[in-house]
């Protein structure tokens, strides 16, 4: 029986889509979340990383999930949704108007296989960091997972708008070649360069509403500090505030 065989399937949508149409598309439509709230709260769950274990009751007991099929106990693990929350808060939003459009970690492991352990989102430091997410419509987000030059400009993008970028040892390489990027032919006009500052288009300006979102998660880590169950993670929340240079006396 023949069979044939077809081309990568980014290969092939690159022969009909330029990059720089797919660039326009992703300068139009993204939701960056304002410089000045990143640098008001840049984390917001330091207790969560990808894979880590779920608790409730205060971080007292174990959350369990059962599989309908198999019918397997097994202990439930974080996905994305704390880093989802950390964004839609950070951008003045609620879960239930942003149907359609995924949280994107900028910052990550590029395995458009989804083989490779992400070191970087499963880090405390870095799941729910405001400033490696983007807001993208979900068609949108399958080029940022397939087409490495669409993931470099996410990043240069994000580093030259909030002055920070991912020193995780797992990032040294990709920092490297971020210095040596010149593409600029399709870089969006509206991204910030380094000698040119500017807020991209989509930009999310920090209100009271984010203020207050940010304040009542900041209260909220300080009482878990204090007051959480044994199975809250300690360790990990003090080395990422830390790292953010967050400490109990607040934020104003």
């Amino acid at each position: 029986m023949n069979s044939t065989c077809l081309p990568n399937g980014a290969d092939a949508l690159s022969k009909v889509l330029e990059l720089g149409e797919v660039m326009r598309m992703i300068e139009s439509t993204a939701r960056w979340v304002d410089p000045a709230t990143f640098n008001l709260l840049p984390i917001w769950y330091p207790e969560h990383a990808r894979r880590s274990l779920l608790y409730k009751g205060n971080w007292s007991e174990p959350q369990m999930n059962t599989n309908r099929q198999t019918k397997i106990v097994v202990h439930k693990s974080e996905g994305n949704t704390n880093a989802n929350k950390a964004l839609t808060y950070a951008l003045g939003l609620r879960t239930s108007g942003r149907e359609g459009w995924s949280c994107c970690h900028i910052w990550g492991i590029d395995d458009p296989t989804y083989q490779e352990a992400n070191l970087v989102v499963q880090d405390h430091r870095f799941f729910s960091c405001v400033a490696n997410m983007v807001l993208l419509p979900t068609p949108l987000k399958t080029f940022t997972d397939s087409m490495p030059s669409v993931k470099a400009m996410l990043r240069i993008c994000a580093r030259n708008l909030y002055g920070w970028q991912c020193d995780h040892p797992s990032m040294h390489a990709v920092n490297s070649e971020l210095d040596e990027w010149q593409n600029w032919k399709d870089y969006p006009e509206s991204w910030p360069r380094k000698e040119s500052p500017s807020l991209p288009k989509g930009t999310m300006a920090l209100n009271p509403g984010i203020k207050r979102s940010a304040n009542r998660r900041w209260e909220t880590i300080k009482k878990d500090i204090q007051n959480a169950g044994k199975h809250y993670p300690h360790d990990q929340v003090k080395i990422a505030l830390d790292y953010w240079q967050l400490n109990p006396g607040g934020i104003e």
